[in-house]
């Protein structure tokens, strides 16, 4: 693979440019003489830059493989799908965005940070570079501080951010603290050379463990990986909904991009499609304990919550705990199984928050009481209440939907590599989430709800949104090949 210099570079960054554009474009519409005429202005000027984003990722993947900008980058397969994987995630936010009482009056930088937030995802993928890593993390994490606390007369949304800020510094200061260690252990901060470096020379084993468990707090805290997970509730609660349903997926899949290059390149070594942990660290087995930890936790919490946000916040954890599986599996059917889940993971909770969103512009509440009677409240009730039905049941992983295909690929990568009591306990742990994600259907159709009025889910959009995600989540759960020819592509790693 070729290592190309700055010039030649700059037409694999092309994607990236047009969203830096976008960005710059959308500030301008904040000016008070343009922005009154029209609050559309910017989330369309948004939702073209995206497009136009996905369009040349889509060109840019005829390129052949490189190395860009002096090694700091690195164009691939991997690289394409979170490109593609960003920039969807991005229309659907900026489509509830529009479609939520919660931020109907934003000013035009919402709609700029988000788009920014969209650029740091597949910069974040793409980084070879301990420098690049870090400043991609703080991309995506400085802009989503802003964001989480964009409803600044709101004392939940204030305070949601303010714990962000702090959580956020501290995981960044023990990261870059860990990253430094790395260099100072190997003497480069390019992830190739890292693993070149391990092999064949000898290290300070307790100095490259202790950077590396550093080095994991800042991905742990991007994907809320027990114990960096203590942000996610409040913050997810606090932000507007959103702006959670994005973070919930968005920049978690870029964590956990970075934390498989990272573990894949750096760490290992490929040996016909399985993965040998170098011989300074058993990095299987730490992350298989970070994955049971964060599983466990997430489900087992989930059970005792009552705000749909904050219900949602410790499913997202347990979810990182079964894509962390990947982590602790070490073989190419790992990759393919976490970036399958991802997707099918975009669809199902990007689902459930749209429907969280419509009860929420319903009823005014958060809380799960609110989803009582909603399949009895006339017949845009029962569409959500389906809907919802099939969220649940795919969050779960029950079959027939995209969610079941997802965690069998995983289970099969963990069973493959033979941690079969990670996958008993991961099995477990699904046995368990089934409890809290039934607990929701049980509300919709079994409970009478506050209000007798029909459901209000006004427009055609809206609901189309919703009948369009529920529709993928089973048509996926059936006729998977495609997404599955998609992550066989998209699973190649530079070796």
């Amino acid at each position: 693979m070729e290592i190309l210099n700055n010039q030649d570079s700059l037409w694999y960054f092309l994607p990236e440019s047009v969203l830096i554009l976008t960005f710059v474009v959308i500030l301008l519409f904040d000016l008070p003489e343009n922005w009154s005429k029209n609050r559309l202005l910017a989330p369309i000027v948004a939702t073209i830059g995206t497009v136009l984003f996905l369009a040349l990722s889509f060109y840019t993947q005829q390129f052949p493989e490189a190395i860009t900008f002096h090694g700091m980058i690195i164009n691939d397969a991997f690289t394409d799908f979170f490109r593609l994987f960003a920039g969807l995630t991005a229309l659907i936010t900026i489509f509830l965005s529009l479609k939520s009482k919660e931020v109907a009056q934003v000013r035009a930088e919402y709609w700029a940070l988000l788009v920014g937030i969209t650029l740091g995802i597949p910069m974040l993928a793409a980084s070879n570079n301990l420098l690049m890593i870090y400043l991609a993390l703080e991309l995506i994490s400085i802009l989503s501080y802003i964001l989480v606390g964009y409803l600044h007369n709101t004392k939940t949304s204030s305070e949601a951010a303010v714990k962000y800020v702090l959580y956020g510094a501290t995981a960044s200061g023990v990261m870059i603290y860990g990253l430094s260690l790395i260099f100072g252990v190997t003497g480069t901060l390019n992830a190739i050379e890292i693993r070149q470096f391990l092999i064949s020379n000898p290290a300070e084993q307790l100095a490259l463990f202790i950077g590396l468990l550093m080095t994991l707090a800042g991905f742990g805290y991007k994907i809320s990986m027990v114990p960096f997970h203590m942000w996610a509730p409040d913050v997810y609660q606090g932000a507007p909904t959103p702006v959670t349903a994005f973070l919930s997926v968005g920049p978690k899949a870029a964590g956990f991009a970075i934390l498989l290059r990272f573990i894949y390149t750096a760490l290992t070594q490929d040996q016909g499609g399985v993965y040998v942990p170098l011989k300074y660290i058993d990095i299987s087995t730490l992350m298989a304990v970070f994955a049971l930890a964060t599983m466990t936790l997430g489900n087992f919490v989930a059970l005792q919550q009552t705000n749909i946000k904050r219900f949602l916040a410790y499913s997202s954890i347990a979810h990182a705990g079964y894509m962390l599986m990947a982590a602790a599996a070490l073989n190419t059917e790992a990759l393919r199984g976490v970036i399958f889940y991802m997707i099918s993971y975009l669809i199902m909770n990007m689902g459930a928050f749209a429907v969280a969103i419509a009860v929420i512009n319903d009823s005014g509440s958060e809380e799960l009481s609110a989803f009582k009677g909603l399949g009895n409240r006339g017949r845009k009730g029962a569409l959500a209440a389906v809907a919802m039905t099939l969220f649940m049941v795919s969050l779960t992983g029950l079959p027939p939907t995209v969610g079941f295909v997802g965690k069998f690929y995983l289970f099969s990568a963990v069973i493959e590599a033979k941690i079969y009591w990670l996958a008993v306990l991961g099995v477990l742990n699904s046995v368990v989430s089934l409890y809290y994600y039934a607990k929701i259907i049980k509300y919709m159709y079994f409970e009478e709800a506050k209000e007798q009025k029909p459901f209000a889910l006004t427009g055609f959009s809206f609901p189309s949104l919703i009948v369009g995600l529920a529709a993928a989540t089973v048509f996926f759960g059936i006729f998977w090949n495609a997404l599955s020819y998609l992550t066989e592509i998209s699973a190649h790693l530079l070796m």
